[in-house]
């Protein structure tokens, strides 16, 4: 009886924190409205929090720990690919602009006018 309760006792508890971590990167990353530019890393991410949600539901404490932090992370992802894309877009934008001014700034200097 001793070695039953023991054994109960050593048994892990859920990884309440990594799934709350999960959940606040998930958050996060749809308040950052991520799915303009990407989606697959945010689809992962939610997955896999469902995913980690069920092993605690099967009581597979070690996989629920690890299938958090892969949603964490696959979230974490999600943000930063997006901000990528937008720094990209906003680059392309600064680039087209000093394109512009340059052809204007060409123009004005030969001394044609628009």
């Amino acid at each position: 009886m001793a070695l039953l309760l023991a054994a109960c006792a050593g048994a892990p508890p859920p990884p309440s924190a990594e799934l709350d971590a999960a959940e606040r990167a998930i958050t996060s990353a749809e308040q950052a409205q991520v799915t303009r530019y990407t989606t697959t890393e945010l689809n992962t991410a939610r997955n896999e929090l469902a995913a980690a949600r069920s092993a605690v539901l099967a009581e597979n404490m070690p996989q629920a720990a690890r299938l958090a932090a892969r949603a964490r992370l696959s979230a974490e992802l999600a943000m930063t690919q997006a901000e990528l894309l937008k720094a990209q877009a906003v680059n392309k934008d600064m680039q087209q602009s000093i394109d512009a001014l340059q052809q204007e700034a060409q123009r004005n200097l030969s001394g044609v006018k628009p």
